[in-house]
């Protein structure tokens, strides 16, 4: 057991710990539409309400790249991860798709790539075409698996079109080859789910062969169907007390392996409807971590067997 473990396994320390430096995301569009737009689309999604400002989809990747160099690496990182979050990438036919990720990962720069992603948009040649070029390129590739919850009735209200067992099929595709890591995101705050079911949730998805995690809680975009039912009053919100609170209760029962990659939603405060906190994320981040070294609580708490001992508790790390 480490005498300098985190409280919890955030992805600046995963980045300190393998690559014994901070390292930087810059966030990529290939152009291709997420194909759960011809069935309506999900609940909550509007693309413009997370592209960055500094990514234009009608420049090359290579622009993408040299903008994402001067607007968000700015100096402070050497390296950086390329980061296909904008719309479904994997939906591009995987004979495309290589060759694409091939050329960004030949820059010495970038260290891996992570791919955003449905579970249903997993081709059956996938994995074994990722798995390789990561062999040969020596680099990383993280698949971030959108599953949002384990509930059907959610998956359903949400209009996600991809089920439980979709999902757990896809991450049997990918951990049927070696050299793949995978991550998964979930949504905390869907309508009509109970802190019991974001519990089940979380401690379903913690007990598989995963190594990220990116939690949000669940933002009411301007023109989005969500919007809708939000303004019927259908849509409670967390206030930003009150989801620090559940963070509080749901991260004991994280395993301390996994890395958070994220743990609240960033949308672009112009077509933020709901929750409005007004609060900057390493604020919140500071706030959490407060309250965790307070209440003597941390990362894999519940889960790691481990007892809570004094000795336990003086060796962690601070921030």
């Amino acid at each position: 057991m480490s005498a300098n473990r985190p409280r919890l396994r955030s992805f600046s320390h995963h980045c300190r710990e393998r690559y014994g430096q901070a390292i930087g995301k810059i966030p990529l569009d290939l152009g291709h539409p997420c194909p759960n737009r011809e069935r309506g689309g999900c609940l909550f999604c509007r693309p413009a309400s997370f592209t960055p400002l500094s990514l234009r989809p009608s420049d090359s990747l290579d622009q993408q790249i040299r903008r994402g160099k001067r607007l968000l690496l700015k100096g402070r990182f050497h390296h950086y991860l390329a980061y296909f979050q904008q719309e479904t990438p994997t939906a591009l036919p995987t004979a495309r798709l290589i060759p694409e990720l091939a050329r960004i990962l030949a820059d010495p720069a970038c260290l891996g790539t992570i791919l955003s992603t449905r579970p249903d948009a997993i081709a059956d040649d996938l994995p074994a075409g990722l798995a390789d070029l990561v062999r040969r390129c020596g680099k990383t590739c993280l698949v971030e698996l959108g599953l949002q919850s384990i509930h059907e009735r959610s998956l359903c209200l949400l209009n996600r079109n991809h089920s439980l067992p979709d999902f757990l099929a896809a991450l049997a595709k990918l951990r049927a080859v070696d050299g793949l890591e995978v991550g998964v995101h979930l949504i905390l705050g869907i309508p009509g789910e109970t802190e019991a079911d974001m519990l089940a949730t979380v401690r379903t998805v913690g007990a598989l062969p995963i190594q990220a995690l990116k939690l949000h809680h669940l933002q009411v975009i301007a023109d989005t169907p969500l919007q809708d039912l939000y303004c019927q009053g259908r849509v409670p919100v967390f206030t930003r007390e009150l989801y620090l609170e559940l963070l509080l209760r749901l991260l004991p029962h994280i395993p301390s392996h996994i890395t958070l990659h994220r743990l609240w939603s960033t949308a672009h405060p112009g077509l933020l409807v709901a929750p409005q906190w007004h609060c900057l994320a390493g604020e919140l981040s500071r706030q959490l971590r407060q309250h965790m070294e307070a209440r003597g609580i941390w990362q894999g708490q519940a889960v790691d067997g481990r007892n809570g001992s004094a000795e336990e508790e003086q060796s962690f790390q601070q921030g």
